[in-house]
């Protein structure tokens, strides 16, 4: 079975909500993003300073989903945080062929899924036998191409026959519900609702908007909706987890390599802002009807 299919079978029979992260590969250099990736997989704890003056280890929180960004030139769907990110990653000499070793490497150490977020045309310069040849072989298990719309996604669905890497489609806020029913027929894995029109980054939430549009999509979707996009701490976490079957956090995450790249304790800082979100999300109350 596909990891992030069995990830959310799992998590729905504990009655928690997916945690799904997004992290640019090579961000901000390849060996400092392969720790601060491991330290999102939960291979390196949280340190927080204490009163005393002396750091305290907490346990590790990871993420159960992770999204491993493909660096690209022209992101048209992210905002500043994440265009920055990926101009550092391609500064430091980072590829999709290098993004997918990165992938080998963390499969080799962890069985979190694996999912390559990106745009349609690294993958298709790439050449798309070639990359489902190789994301198979990396473990990758999904692929997030934000500009392929269900329609135009035929090659790609055809190359990645024989393999088990799902394609996962997203829906907007402005979609129309026959759109969004045919979105939530032709994803795999889950579906990715995002919360506010524009790209991504941090704030701009309407929870109460957000509440009754991922209701209504909800009815139509035969597989787990995700909320995405805005997603800042553990608070918003807290807020959506009843909404949905998980929450997707992305600049939130890349800014606090943004904020500081040259920082030596990068992976202990990734580490504590996902617990803070994890702690949000497991620490839910019941929606609002």
């Amino acid at each position: 079975m596909n990891r992030i299919t069995a990830t959310f079978q799992k998590l729905a029979a504990a009655h928690r909500k997916a945690l799904v992260g997004y992290l640019t590969a090579g961000d901000p250099n390849p060996e400092t993003s392969f720790d601060i990736l491991r330290a999102a997989c939960g291979l390196i704890p949280a340190i927080h300073p204490s009163p005393s003056g002396t750091d305290r280890r907490l346990p590790a929180a990871a993420l159960d989903i992770l999204e491993l960004g493909v660096p690209f030139s022209d992101p048209t769907a992210d905002g500043p945080v994440i265009q920055e990110a990926s101009v550092r990653a391609l500064k430091a000499g980072m590829t999709l062929t290098k993004t997918l070793e990165m992938a080998a490497r963390l499969r080799a150490e962890s069985d979190i899924p694996i999912m390559l977020f990106g745009y349609y045309n690294p993958l298709f310069k790439f050449g798309l036998a070639r990359l489902a040849k190789a994301a198979a072989a990396a473990g990758v298990d999904g692929l997030l191409v934000v500009d392929l719309p269900p329609e135009e996604a035929g090659p790609l669905k055809a190359a990645l026959q024989g393999t088990d890497i799902q394609i996962i489609f997203l829906a907007a806020p402005t979609t129309r519900p026959d759109r969004v029913q045919k979105i939530a027929q032709e994803t795999g894995g889950f579906l990715y609702l995002i919360t506010k029109a524009g790209t991504t980054g941090e704030g701009g939430l309407d929870y109460e908007a957000i509440r009754k549009h991922a209701a209504a999509v909800k009815k139509l979707s035969p597989l787990p909706v995700c909320l995405g996009f805005g997603i800042r701490d553990g608070k918003d976490a807290h807020q959506l987890a009843p909404m949905a079957d998980g929450v997707i956090v992305g600049s939130t995450l890349v800014n606090v390599i943004g904020s500081d790249p040259s920082a030596p304790d990068l992976p202990a800082r990734m580490a504590a802002k996902i617990q803070d979100l994890r702690q949000g999300l497991d620490n839910q109350k019941p929606a609002i009807e």
